[in-house]
């Protein structure tokens, strides 16, 4: 396993880690990811250690904390041997405080989240969204207590727009708390837009990018192809609706291009698509999840070798969308590639 240093800390994290979505499933959402139990994840958990994948990501919103409990569960008697990171700020209930990032809802739910861990501390703590109707600087100055209270070791954010991620950063300067240092993010062949600022940015202001998704909602499994019915075994059945929307003919072109690398590599399909992201610039981990061990031992093989650069522009070519204002002179008008060279 390869291991990169996450954004400017100086944390080290494997280029691979194991997304725990599927632990403990329940709810429309969670309960098609998959449904495992804690001895099956005390399983997965053992692959991934074999393999040198260390850093499993969770949230308390997974199935309602379930996920935080199977994963606490599976890591039992081993905790010094894995970094946890995990995510806070989406509804855990109808109460008043039970979303956000408040100071009460922050330090209530970093306790919840120790306890069903089964630790004393984070290693990574993510907001998963961005609260519009909390102070940046209530947010800061309770995660810089939390992290002096060592109950968390470092922070970033998910999901957050560029002005919001800088607007927390120039906080933080001025008031000398910790800064984000990762960046949970969608990306993926058929999702790019991570690209057109949050790339430049990342790479500006030293965070790195923890890629969720990186298959495309599943759409780029192998599974997925021009002429042919859904299989009936995929979740898309039940999740197409919670993801984001796709072009199915730009869909479709990248899965051509995706199996002519296969063939050319022995690898599969959703082998090339991982490392594709792994050769980006700001990846520092891309989140792999699996409801079964054959899954999750296919998409470990993503790691230990290369595209070439000729395969990564097949692909790049493939996937290639039209950056929206004001990114596309980057792309377009030599001029002012001139003075911002794309961060791609």
């Amino acid at each position: 396993m390869e291991y990169r240093r996450l954004g400017n800390s100086g944390l080290m994290v494997p280029a691979l880690s194991f997304g725990a979505g599927t632990f403990g499933g329940a709810g429309p959402l969670f309960g098609a990811w998959g449904q495992t139990d804690a001895a099956e994840a005390r399983r997965m958990v053992d692959i991934c250690l074999e393999a040198g994948l260390n850093l499993f990501d969770t949230a308390d919103v997974y199935s309602n904390g379930a996920s935080e409990e199977v994963l606490g569960a599976a890591i039992k008697g081993r905790r010094d041997a894995v970094l946890i990171s995990t995510k806070t700020g989406l509804p855990m209930g109808d109460g008043p405080n039970d979303a956000g990032t408040s100071r009460i809802r922050l330090i209530r739910a970093v306790e919840d989240a120790l306890r069903r861990l089964g630790t004393d501390y984070i290693d990574l703590l993510q907001l998963h969204a961005f609260d519009a109707g909390t102070p940046v600087e209530e947010v800061l100055e309770t995660l810089d207590g939390l992290i002096r209270a060592g109950k968390i070791r470092y922070i970033g954010v998910s999901n957050f727009a560029g002005w919001q991620i800088m607007k927390s950063l120039s906080v933080a300067d001025k008031n000398g708390w910790p800064r984000y240092v990762a960046n949970q993010a969608y990306y993926s062949l058929i999702g790019r837009d991570y690209e057109w600022e949050l790339m430049p940015l990342g790479r500006d202001q030293g965070l790195g990018a923890l890629v969720w998704s990186p298959l495309g909602w599943g759409r780029l499994t192998g599974k997925v192809r021009r002429g042919a019915k859904l299989p009936e075994t995929s979740r898309l059945h039940e999740t197409a609706s919670f993801g984001p929307p796709v072009d199915e003919e730009r869909l479709y072109r990248i899965v051509d291009a995706l199996d002519a690398v296969a063939a050319e590599t022995g690898k599969s399909v959703p082998q090339v698509a991982l490392n594709w992201l792994l050769q980006r610039p700001t990846v520092a981990s891309v989140i792999i999840g699996a409801r079964t061990q054959e899954q999750l031992k296919q998409n470990l093989g993503a790691v230990g070798w290369n595209l070439t650069p000729d395969q990564v522009k097949a692909l790049d070519a493939a996937s290639a969308t039209e950056a929206a204002y004001p990114h596309f002179p980057y792309y377009r008008q030599a001029a002012f590639a001139r003075l911002n060279p794309p961060a791609v």
